[in-house]
């Protein structure tokens, strides 16, 4: 009764093609639990690498199940439960009765949040309704239910009210989102960054009021100088102010913790540091995918250069 469950493959084991995190064993293991689930509610699914459709033509991804998996301390023997989970949570947002439909106006509306998900040209038609913000991110209004979360479509809005009302009372219900935990991480050559976890699916989004979320964790702000931003998955944010001659350590720091975030976490939105600066997002850094280099923009390169002497 106290045998350890099974462990994970060693990083020697050959890697999955879709999901580097998993052994090519454990995401086939995955995968198989998936199409168990799915069996045993009378449902059958083709599975592919990185997504499942069902014989209606619905399609579900699996990268936020594999990510959720991976980061697991049981290991694999709660896999096959957390897919289940996982698996009737999906069955019963297609089941149930549509949010939009079902529930009173002004519930709908305190339920509200801004967004973000990763830009796809496949997603623009239903989802670029919203202002350009973080390059690579679109920003979506969402309702954030007991559950699930739904992202509301460009053809639903109508159904709400004026888009401009809305994306006010979203913002005026982010300010409410509550932050788990508050993170400085330091390194011996003096860079720093702060982070901002929370079981909310709309931490990142809060890098659309940065200015009134950053002073509530350093007691420096402001920034004159901008600050930078990571936005690694739904569930993080990351920044740095930008003040002094740490600023090139630390956006390094930041561009390699960025990266690994988005490629072992659910939710992952971008693997890139953006500059914030007079209200505007900039892209100013990336890990390459081999993790070997740091891609630094000219807009990253100016502003590193302008501490350098201090």
């Amino acid at each position: 009764m106290f045998r350890r469950g099974r462990q994970r493959d060693g990083a020697d084991q050959p890697r999955d093609g879709e999901f580097a995190f998993l052994s090519e064993a454990e995401a086939a293991r995955l995968r198989s639990f998936v199409r168990e689930a799915f069996a045993e509610r009378g449902i059958e699914v083709t599975v592919e690498p990185g997504r499942v459709t069902t014989d209606s033509g619905w399609r579900f991804g699996l990268s936020n199940l594999a990510a959720v998996c991976h980061n697991d301390s049981r290991g694999p023997r709660c896999w096959r439960a957390l897919v289940d989970e996982h698996v009737a949570r999906v069955i019963r947002s297609l089941d149930g009765p549509q949010a939009l439909k079902a529930l009173p106006h002004e519930q709908l509306l305190a339920q509200l949040c801004p967004r973000f998900i990763p830009s796809d040209a496949t997603l623009l038609k239903a989802f670029g309704y919203g202002p350009p913000s973080v390059p690579g991110l679109l920003e979506v209004l969402a309702l954030d239910l007991p559950e699930t979360v739904d992202m509301v479509t460009a053809g639903s809005l109508s159904d709400l009210g004026d888009i401009t009302d809305l994306r006010d009372r979203a913002f005026h219900n982010l300010r409410a989102v509550r932050v788990d935990k508050h993170k400085v991480v330091r390194d011996k050559d003096g860079s720093h960054f702060d982070v901002l976890t929370g079981g909310s699916y709309f931490i990142a989004s809060l890098a659309l009021i940065l200015d009134e979320v950053v002073p509530r964790y350093t007691k420096d702000a402001p920034a004159p100088n901008g600050i930078l931003v990571a936005l690694p998955h739904r569930h993080q944010l990351v920044f740095h102010a930008v003040r002094d001659s740490n600023v090139a350590g630390s956006l390094h720091a930041m561009a390699r913790f960025a990266a690994m975030g988005f490629q072992q976490s659910p939710g992952a939105l971008s693997p890139s540091v953006f500059w914030w600066h007079k209200d505007s997002f900039t892209r100013v850094a990336t890990q390459d995918a081999a993790g070997l280099h740091i891609e630094l923009t000219q807009e990253a390169m100016d502003l590193t250069a302008r501490f350098a002497g201090e």
